[in-house]
């Protein structure tokens, strides 16, 4: 089975002249965690990640521990944190990773072998210009899988 058999078409993406707060509304909009960056052609030109939103608000000391255990509830008035109105226009492109994609036409297996690798829970399918023509999550592509070892003759017995 190949990719493009069981991603997502409608990919939600950003363009890269795009801001920090138009990046925010799309995020919440459509209840999404990754935003393929694209240029006006749609080739993949980075990543964005809501991780990376959010790091923008997180307390400084944050990396100063290695677990938070001793936190039983939350971080007190850090919680309450927003981004400054000079942050919220700046581009994104400050915030952007490398993109990491797929091509349409590749397996499952090395699909969830990049998902795996760059520890992501969805991945840009792109076609062989570059161009972003969909997006498949780790679900996706591991229901797939799973699928195709059920049509394959393993039995419920196997399970």
């Amino acid at each position: 089975m190949k990719v493009y058999q069981c991603m997502k078409l409608n990919a939600i993406s950003i363009k890269v002249e795009a801001t920090v707060q138009d990046a925010a509304k799309l995020l919440v909009s459509h209840h999404i965690g990754t935003l393929p960056v694209v240029d006006e052609a749609y080739h993949l030109v980075g990543i964005l990640h809501l991780r990376d939103m959010l790091k923008l608000v997180m307390p400084s000391f944050v990396n100063m521990f290695s677990d938070f255990d001793f936190v039983r509830s939350d971080f007190g008035v850090f919680e309450e944190a927003t981004i400054s109105a000079e942050t919220a226009v700046k581009p994104i492109r400050d915030l952007l990773e490398p993109p990491v994609s797929v091509l349409a036409e590749s397996g499952l297996l090395r699909a969830f072998a990049i998902l795996d690798k760059h520890k992501a829970y969805d991945l840009p399918v792109v076609d062989e210009n570059d161009r972003l023509v969909g997006i498949a999550s780790r679900v996706d592509v591991g229901t797939a899988l799973l699928t195709s070892w059920q049509k394959n003759g393993l039995s419920d017995k196997s399970l």
